[in-house]
């Protein structure tokens, strides 16, 4: 099912403030609370919002490091992606064309800990390497918008 203008609305304004009750979301888009908290629960129920949460300032707790690891490997079937879900300081992984088979974005709190990850990585059935790229600077970060 197509989304609709007031559907893309909805989403954009709780991308801006999750927090907004029904009632502000709906005056913003020409619905009533109930209405409005109707388009948005069929949102979630067909996955369009897979959740609700808030952002952190990594700086702000200490996990200014940021890599993105170009891992190598063959197949990657089984538990390999399950391993790397389970080290926590990977926040994603992609299976990718390219140089390697797989790109993770990995955050830590110093290059010693981003040591200890890779070392975590290379440990997964099927890595047999890793290439790092450590960030100096993030111009911007953003989320999925709606046009």
């Amino acid at each position: 099912m197509a989304m609709d203008d007031i559907d893309k609305m909805l989403i954009r304004l709780l991308q801006e403030d999750a927090t907004q009750s029904y009632a502000v979301l709906g005056k913003a888009v020409g619905l009533s609370a109930g209405a409005a908290h109707e388009r948005v629960r069929k949102l979630r129920e067909r996955g369009v919002i897979r959740r609700t949460t808030i952002e952190v300032d990594p700086a702000a707790v200490g996990r200014e490091v940021v890599a993105y690891v170009l891992v190598d490997g063959g197949a990657w079937m089984g538990g390999s992606a399950g391993r790397l879900a389970a080290v926590a300081a990977v926040e994603e992984a992609h299976v990718i064309a390219g140089p390697a088979s797989v790109l993770l974005k990995v955050r830590t709190a110093s290059t010693k800990e981003l040591q200890d990850v890779l070392r975590q990585v290379f440990e997964v059935d099927g890595v047999t390497g890793t290439q790092s790229i450590v960030v100096l600077e993030t111009f911007f970060e953003r989320p999925v918008h709606i046009a």
